[in-house]
């Protein structure tokens, strides 16, 4: 009897785990894409403050008068905080589980002589996880910095333009900027690799034979160079200014 009901729990473990990867993985392109479009639309500053922030208000009629005024930009915003949400739960789920599975006590993990302080590590434990802690803290202040005069290193502005200028004019901004943009393009590089893979997309037997690798390493490349782009020609070449 309790053999039956152990056998019978199975499968739904494994579908369980099946869904929160392929969460994982479709919440990952979906911001993913939101990035592209975001990315594009930074670089608008380089038409000027009239251009800039006309662009950005003019966000808010998007598919307007079809939709209410910042309709569309609730609807984004909607989509895009359900896929943060359902892709950090996936993924704290899923290390839980691999953490299980992978035979820690306590805090300890197996040891292995495969290097020199004999625990077991991978690429994605560190670009993953511990990167992917950084890039929330980095989305959190950047959504800070971009609204109202709410959180405005630099100097405050009713333009957008001004308040990027003003706050890429600070070290420290472009610094912790730039640690995030490094965040975002090392989890990019893993992560949609994983999301097609999980998705049943890559028919490589290894990863370097497989030419979703060098997408992904060239989609890491030009997103976070591309963010990028702005700190460092307001900071070291005075744009803006």
């Amino acid at each position: 009897m309790v053999a039956t009901t152990q056998t019978a729990k199975r499968p739904s473990a494994k579908r369980s785990t099946v869904a929160l990867k392929y969460s994982m993985a479709v919440s990952g392109l979906i911001m993913l894409g939101y990035l592209l479009v975001h990315m594009y639309g930074n670089l608008k500053f380089f038409q000027g403050p009239e251009k800039f922030d006309s662009y950005l208000e003019g966000l808010d009629d998007i598919l307007y008068p079809y939709l209410p005024h910042e309709g569309a930009l609730w609807i984004i915003r909607v989509v895009l905080t359900t896929a943060l949400v359902v892709h950090v739960y996936a993924a704290i789920t899923l290390w839980r589980r691999n953490k299980a599975a992978a035979g820690f006590v306590g805090n300890t993990r197996y040891h292995t002589k495969q290097n020199k302080t004999g625990v077991q590590r991978s690429y994605a434990s560190f670009t993953m996880r511990w990167g992917g802690i950084i890039l929330l803290l980095f989305i959190i202040g950047h959504v800070a910095q971009m609204l109202p005069n709410w959180l405005s290193p630099g100097g405050a502005s009713d333009s957008k333009y001004d308040r990027v200028v003003n706050g890429f004019e600070l070290w420290w901004v472009v610094l912790l900027y730039t640690i995030g943009l490094v965040a975002v393009g090392f989890h990019l590089a893993h992560g949609f690799w994983s999301a097609l893979t999980t998705l049943g997309q890559n028919h490589s037997s290894t990863r370097k034979s497989s030419r979703i690798t060098a997408v992904s390493i060239g989609l890491a490349v030009i997103i976070a160079g591309g963010f990028l782009t702005v700190p460092f020609a307001v900071f070291f070449f005075g744009a803006g200014s």
